[in-house]
């Protein structure tokens, strides 16, 4: 049914519970793969050069991130990919998603960035509102 599975993830909480889903989802065929989409926005930027000077620690810090989702994928003998995208998170998912066509969209109700979203709303919202196919919310 699902074929393509995009899963956005920033290695809090709520996106590990939305991977252990889409794993799920993903080992009822061996047809299906799961990308997982991480976004640097401008100020996880910030941050990543603030904390580590060279370009490779940076892309450590961000591959240790997702390295629990990573490792479930594994464990379930799922076909994943990894790819890092840069802009604003909600609008940075919806156009990757609309345009690589997934099947379907699991995410977690909230990343890392509390404060954001109260002021600006959450980025599931965003995605499931802009997003040309299912969307799961997972809390």
């Amino acid at each position: 049914m699902f074929k393509r599975i995009l899963l956005p993830a920033d290695g809090s909480e709520h996106s590990i519970r939305a991977a252990e889903k889409a794993i799920a989802i993903a080992k009822t065929s061996k047809d299906t793969s799961v990308t997982v989409l991480y976004v640097v926005d401008g100020s996880t930027s910030k941050a990543d050069v603030l904390k580590n000077w060279d370009a490779l620690g940076i892309v450590s810090q961000r591959k240790q991130k997702l390295s629990a989702i990573e490792q479930q994928a594994k464990n379930e003998n799922i076909n994943y990919e990894v790819k890092i995208v840069r802009g604003e998170p909600g609008l940075a998912i919806v156009k990757y998603a609309n345009e690589k066509q997934f099947d379907l969209i699991v995410i977690g109700s909230r990343g890392l960035n509390t404060l954001q979203e109260m002021v600006l709303g959450s980025v599931s919202h965003k995605v499931a509102k802009r997003a040309k196919c299912p969307v799961m919310i997972v809390k």
